[in-house]
Parts: structure tokens; sequence; C-alpha cells
């Protein structure tokens, strides 16, 4: 009988296992084709690209080998999209194979990747678009030898038609479909969560508990839930009157430290960027102290301000000069750089609302000083924004030495501008 009741255990472990697996995988494949059936054509067609080729290695996957349904490769495997201008993108596995991928049913035909010249030569394209890219890392998945290789294979009078893919990675991964969305917002649920559980009594223990055990904790918890991150070790650092102090180490956190949490999860090729912040009590505290508070309420109305005013159908760059704009209006002052705050009695800011979404960083428009290129990449319904910002007001409580606050959460551009697709921060977390 005792066996027999831990079989029945194991058994009931592994279905639900199971089941699980089977239930991202289904979501997934939901997303996978709904890209190719509705976001597919429209990208190709505006980029003037007839046919899309993802060369992929055994060891060495292209950044959008998750997105395309993965599947086994061999020495080389290519994923062949072609326009064929009848409004549906014929869609092609060549060296890549496996019950996953072909289960999926987001493919036409497989074949091997010897027919790849005969594959091409019967479609004859006119722009044949590569994963090749200086500005964006995951739009340049096509290695040197790699493309040398399809040069070979293709002849001289088809690598005369390559062109770099890098706008269509851009457009094809930034566009969302509503079974995206679905599995991004569970993603979210799951981030802030953890964000909050952590920075809290529940974890930290004031004058015992380090940096760096916080983050051991929020690693833990992302292995419980079989979440990935594009971070690496979370960032939990202290921030004081002369700046960041320490950034998840051996540092124990102390009464009247203010703590900051900078992360994010990854669930079914989605990534979460996130920010929290708590202040831990002193002794005979009852609530954050005034300056502190004033700091992270000035934060607020910065991002009240940039949600009002970012609107889609112009570009990133000409939506920052608009938030900009409309902030020195509300009295605040753009910095010249990062961290270059002044002494000025206003509170100085600067704003880094970059795409996410299949990265913690993702490669669609992006409001940010940090991504130059994209900031002339127009912003389009169903683009993901990590809404970011970081404000530096004067604390009396440290001298008038400036904190800086920084906010970031998640959200989708709409045809009626951002709309935050879960709960986002909306106060300093209290650790007594």
């Amino acid at each position: 009988m005792k066996y027999l009741i831990t079989f029945l255990l194991l058994s009931i472990t592994f279905t639900s296992f199971g089941q699980e697996a089977h239930r991202r995988w289904r979501k997934m494949n939901q997303i996978r084709n709904d890209k190719f059936d509705l976001i597919l054509p429209e990208v190709m067609k505006e980029n003037k690209i007839d046919m899309w080729i993802i060369m992929n290695r055994e060891g060495n996957f292209d950044p959008l080998y998750p997105d395309m349904g993965e599947g086994y490769v061999g020495l080389t495997g290519y994923y062949v999209f072609t326009d064929n201008g009848d409004g549906r993108i014929e869609r092609a596995a060549l060296g890549v194979s496996g019950y996953l991928l072909k289960e999926g049913g987001a493919y036409d035909h497989f074949g091997s990747a010897l027919e790849l010249k005969e594959y091409v030569t019967e479609r004859d394209p006119k722009r044949i678009g590569l994963n090749i890219s200086k500005a964006i890392g995951g739009a340049d998945g096509l290695s040197h030898s790699g493309y040398k290789e399809l040069a070979e294979v293709l002849g001289s009078k088809y690598e005369e038609r390559f062109v770099s893919a890098e706008k269509l990675v851009s457009d094809f991964r930034s566009r969302r479909v509503a079974s995206e969305i679905a599995v991004y917002g569970e993603a979210c649920e799951l981030s802030y969560t953890i964000a909050e559980r952590a920075l809290s009594n529940e974890v930290i223990t004031p004058g015992i508990t380090t940096l760096e055990d916080v983050a051991w904790w929020i690693k833990e918890q992302q292995f419980k839930h079989n979440l990935e991150s594009s971070f690496g070790m979370p960032s939990v650092y202290i921030t004081g009157p002369r700046g960041v102090i320490a950034t998840s180490t051996d540092k124990i956190i102390e009464r009247g430290d203010v703590i900051m949490l900078d992360y994010g999860v990854g669930l079914m090729n989605m990534y979460t960027d996130m920010k929290r912040i708590a202040y831990v009590l002193r002794e005979g505290e009852t609530r954050v102290p005034e300056g502190i508070q004033n700091a992270f309420d000035q934060g607020v109305k910065v991002r009240e301000i940039i949600k009002k005013t970012i609107k889609p159908n112009m570009t990133a760059r000409e939506n920052e000069a608009k938030v900009y704009a409309a902030l020195a209006q509300a009295g605040f002052n753009k910095m010249k750089g990062f961290n270059k705050f002044t002494e000025l009695d206003k509170t100085d800011v600067i704003i880094g609302c970059h795409s996410v979404g299949n990265w913690g960083h993702g490669v669609g428009p992006s409001i940010a000083f940090f991504n130059p290129v994209r900031l002339d990449y127009e912003i389009k319904p169903s683009n993901l924004f990590s809404i970011e910002l970081f404000a530096y007001t004067k604390v009396p409580e440290w001298a008038n030495a400036k904190l800086r606050i920084p906010l970031e959460d998640d959200a989708i551009v709409t045809s009626r501008g951002v709309e935050w697709i879960y709960p986002i921060n909306p106060r300093i977390q209290v650790i007594k």
C-alpha cells in the first residue's frame, strides 16, 4: 500500500507538470500562428521584403529562435518566409524539424536544408531580408560565416538581393496580438507580486538580511515558478545622500535605508522590466519621512504626465519632445544626461521609456536616450513599453541632497494612448 500511494503521488505530480508544460506550449503556438497570420504580412509589405530567411546552426541559434517555434537543427537550418502577394505569408522550415514544431501548425512545408537554393529560385524574390544589424542585437543573428554560406549556396544573383531585416525584426516583434498580451499580463502579475513580496518583512529583517539575500530569494521564486530573466541577478540596491551605496552585495539592510529593486521575469518568451521602492523604518518611526515621500510623489507626477502625453502613430522622438515639453510646463527640469542632476530647487528628470516584451529591453520603438536608432521608429498601437523615469528631488532630511526616484512599470500603447497592464507601483513600501 505504501508503494502504491507513493506511485499515485508521483503520477499526480508528473501529470500536473505535463499539464502546465502543455498549457504554455499551446499558448505559445497560438501567439506564433496569430503573428504569422496578422503581423507578418503587414510588416513584410511595409519593409518591402519579399523573402525573409532566418538561419540557425546547432548550438548557435538566432535570437528569434523561440518566436519561430524552435525545433531540432542539425548542422544548419532555415526558417523561410515568402510574400507571394496573396495576403498570406508562406512559411517553410528547411533543416529544422521536431514533434513540437510540426504539431504547432505554423509551417506549410518541412524539408531539408539542401532544398534552400531550389526553394528560393522557384520563388525568385527581389529583396531577401537577413538578420543583420549594427544597432539592434536581437536583429543581428546571422554570423559572418553564416552570411558567406548563404551567399555561396544561393549564388551571386541572390546575394545582390540581400538586405538587412533590422526594421522588419523590430516591427514583427514589437507589434502585438491579443494572445501575446494575455501571456504578457500573466508574466507581469508574477513579476510584480514577487517584487512586492521581496521588499517586505516576509523577506527582510533589518540588521540581519543582506541585499544579496533578497536577490537570491527572488531568484528562488523564479526557479519555483519556472521563470526566466533577461537581467541575470536582480538589482537590489540602497540609495543614500551620495547615491547608490551597494547593489545585490553582502551589505546588511539597516533601518533608515531606501531600497530599490530593478528586475524582470521571463514567461513563455515574454519578459518584464519593473522597479519597486521600500523604506526601512527607524526606531520610533511609523511612516516614510516627508522628504522621501515627497520625492516619490514628484516621480508619480512625472509618470502621470508621461502616461497622458505618449500617443501612437508618431515617432518615438516626436513623443519624447512632447513629453519633455509637458514636463517643463509642469515645472520639472530636463537633465542633460543620466545622473546629471542640478542644484535647482526643481525636480530633475530623465526618461527612458523603452520597448519591452520578448526581452527586458525590447527591439521596438524606444523613447529612450540609450536607443538612438529606434527613437526614429514610429510608435504603433499594440507596442509594449516600459514606462521608465528617474526623478531627482531634494530631501530636507538629507541636508537637501537629491534622492533619485526610479519608477518603472510596463504598459501597452493603444489608439487611446498608454494603458497599464497590471497594478502599477502605488507607493513606497514600508519595512518595519
